[in-house]
């Protein structure tokens, strides 16, 4: 019998190919993207990194009273977010503590209270987005993704990566008069951010001075490296010319009260030591070659008279602590809701508040930029989402600070000064504008530092127990076999 007899329709035909998509292996680029991933799937701690890193890419101009800003640091926030997703679907939890989750679920809490109770809640949504983005969301993601020390001195490195990019940027923009306007001369140092995000290289050098410093400072002793001690002075140092020459009295004293405290943490003695060192570094600099006399001499007098004599500027300022006041008045335990405050200004406001201030460089010209928050984060808190919301923010401040201040080893000190300074900074300025998104990796570095003990950071299968850090492990182990050997003992001693 032919094989033709045994088909059920004649003989075969030979099937057309017809188009076929190639497999993913053969995709431009696939390879590359796997590897990405993999990569990230195993270091998380990457994707922090590159958020603080493409903070410096330029985001171009923008309409400051727009509710949303897309840039690209926050897309890194959100591909960790991401990342943090696929773990949880691959049955991995982040190693959050109780105290974490009820930290952050506090300020979840708080945020939704005042969006259900604001005078507009369809406004109110996107800040309450952007709150749990800032203040819960990413710095969970960071607390899971920072898994050990080379981790935590990963994103530090970024920090002082970004800073010595925008710092050179910010020195070359004042030595060359293309900077943003001040006193009417373009000698600004503002880096790639341009003049209607004023603070913002200076927040980054500030963050990135202070890793440098914490970084150079960890690696005294014995066991530590001599080249990266000095590189990571070198970068310190390099970075006080840039922050010198951004003209903002804010980070400059944020700055010094974070170095002071990093300092004093590390070692009290040398605390003297480096205030004679600075002083005389900032008069030669200053007096003796000239650069940056004559604005820094200027506003560093301005400090002093901000009370007795204070410019338009802080009299605005002043202005606007007095207009949130006003409005958590109205509004005391719930606040008017997030994105409230500038919806509710004018009508709270001193007549003698200004309509905005003055922004000026060689790319957008000269423009007046609006008054939307208080400038102070803790009264935009009051304002916006009430006794209820100070309440939950000032617990998970205050916890972080005290877990913080309770570590002097690894990389403690650096999240110490880094959230000091954000503390600090908190007093005269609020979240918004490019750099954002770096307050959420300081408050993930602060968490991983401040809950450690309490098995913060890294992943495990989910429904399992937190891992105590090793030294706790084996300090308890230690004591399990002194104790052992001592039952031994009082045995043998009671035998007849």
């Amino acid at each position: 019998m032919s094989l033709v007899a045994l088909g059920t329709g004649g003989p075969s035909r030979p099937q057309s190919p017809g188009p076929s998509r190639p497999p993913s292996s053969r995709l431009p680029g696939a390879p590359v993207l796997r590897a990405v991933g993999s990569a990230l799937l195993a270091r998380p701690s990457l994707s922090a990194a590159a958020t603080v890193l493409l903070v410096c890419v330029p985001a171009g101009e923008k309409d400051v009273t727009a509710a949303v800003h897309i840039t690209a640091a926050d897309l890194a926030s959100l591909a960790l977010v991401a990342l943090t997703a696929v773990e949880l679907l691959r049955g991995r939890a982040p190693g959050l503590s109780r105290t974490a989750c009820v930290l952050f679920g506090a300020v979840v809490c708080a945020a939704a209270a005042a969006t259900v109770a604001s005078i507009d809640p369809a406004a109110s949504v996107t800040g309450f987005i952007r709150l749990v983005q800032v203040f819960v969301l990413v710095p969970a993601c960071v607390l899971g993704a920072l898994r050990d020390r080379y981790d935590q001195r990963l994103v530090l490195g970024s920090f002082v990566l970004a800073a010595l990019i925008e710092g050179t940027v910010g020195a070359n923009q004042y030595l060359t008069g293309t900077g943003a306007s001040y006193t009417g001369r373009p000698i600004r140092a503002v880096g790639t951010f341009g003049a209607l995000d004023i603070m913002a290289m200076s927040t980054v050098v500030s963050f990135g001075l202070l890793a440098a410093l914490a970084l150079g400072l960890a690696e005294r002793g014995p066991g530590g490296s001599r080249p990266l001690r000095l590189a990571m002075f070198a970068a310190a140092a390099f970075l006080t010319f840039p922050l010198a020459v951004s003209f903002s009295r804010g980070s400059w004293i944020a700055c010094a009260v974070a170095v002071t405290v990093l300092v004093l943490r590390v070692d009290a003695r040398m605390a003297v030591r480096s205030a004679l060192l600075g002083l005389a570094a900032g008069v030669v600099l200053v007096c003796g070659t000239g650069v940056g006399s004559d604005g820094v001499t200027q506003r560093l007098s301005s400090i002093g008279s901000v009370s007795a004599a204070p410019d338009q500027s802080v009299s605005d300022r002043y202005d606007l602590w007095t207009t949130a006041g006003r409005i958590w008045q109205d509004h005391p335990v719930t606040g008017a809701g997030p994105k409230a405050f500038q919806q509710l200004r004018d009508s709270h406001a001193p007549l003698r508040l200004s309509s905005g201030s003055d922004a000026a460089d060689a790319t957008i010209g000269f423009q007046r930029e609006p008054l939307l928050s208080p400038h102070n984060m803790y009264l935009l808190v009051l304002s916006e989402q009430g006794l209820i919301g100070m309440a939950a923010y000032a617990a998970l401040f205050l916890v972080l600070l005290i877990g913080c201040l309770r570590r002097p080893d690894g990389t403690g000190p650096a999240s110490l000064a880094l959230l000091t300074w954000v503390l600090v900074d908190f007093l005269y300025g609020d979240i918004g504008g490019t750099t954002t998104v770096l307050t959420s990796v300081v408050l993930g570095l602060a968490a991983r530092t401040a809950l450690a003990d309490g098995g913060g950071g890294g992943w495990r299968p989910a429904g399992c127990a937190a891992v105590p850090p090793r030294s706790a492990r084996s300090a308890r182990a230690a004591a399990g076999a002194r104790r052992t050997a001592a039952d031994a003992t009082t045995a043998r001693g009671a035998r007849p």
